[in-house]
């Protein structure tokens, strides 16, 4: 039986809105500065690089507070991903997006206190938080001090490395967020995950015990 739960702590609002903000301002302004068209100016060049070094450095300092938030708090355990049983895991969730869901069926692995992602998502944010954004972030202030880059690697301009790996991770944040926006639409409601996130206020649908024998 669903029920309401406290499941967002204020702080994490704060922190969930001060990232999406962030993130969706670096992608703006990444786009304007890499696809540069005078006659389609998106965000005015200088104005773009001004925005997206700022927004860098505080997405820096958000996910330092990330980092010592999950090391020092109970958040942590949300992002374990025990590696026996996980391939099932992901194959089951798998087949609930690709069809149970419409089907009907029963959420594999619906949210309760003790579980805040899937095994799916639990994957995409593992991925997105201790690769995507480090490396994003790592090859962001390369970029912005260019003079501590190392001048070449295995015969490559290391700028040109540093700008490639920032691209590339800029675009797989890019995804993560068109598919996080989607899957959040697969909540209790289409807008329960939406606003869950601004009051704190989930939709729990069975116990800690269930969750722990699946887990």
């Amino acid at each position: 039986m669903a029920k309401l739960s406290y499941h967002y702590p204020l702080s994490i609002r704060i922190w969930h809105a001060i990232n999406a903000l962030c993130i969706l301002l670096l992608i703006l302004t990444g786009i304007s500065m890499y696809y540069v068209d005078p006659d389609r100016i998106l965000i005015e060049f200088s104005w773009a690089v001004k925005i997206h070094n700022v927004t860098g450095v505080i997405l820096s300092f958000s996910y330092l507070f990330f980092l010592i938030a999950n090391a020092v708090s109970k958040n942590r355990k949300y992002y374990k991903m025990p590696l026996k049983g996980l391939m099932n895991r992901l194959v089951k969730q798998s087949g609930y997006y690709a069809f149970g869901m419409f089907k009907g069926e029963k959420k594999p692995f619906p949210l309760t206190e003790e579980r805040k992602f899937n095994p799916l998502q639990k994957l995409f944010y593992v991925l997105a938080m201790y690769v995507g954004v480090p490396l994003v972030i790592i090859s962001g202030l390369g970029l912005l001090f260019p003079e501590s880059v190392i001048k070449a690697l295995f015969g490559v301009s290391g700028i040109l490395i540093t700008d490639v790996l920032h691209v590339a991770m800029g675009f797989f944040i890019s995804l993560f967020l068109v598919i996080h926006i989607y899957v959040s639409t697969i909540g209790h409601t289409k807008s329960a995950n939406f606003i869950a996130i601004i009051s704190g206020y989930g939709w729990i649908e069975e116990t800690e015990n269930e969750t722990k024998s699946e887990e």
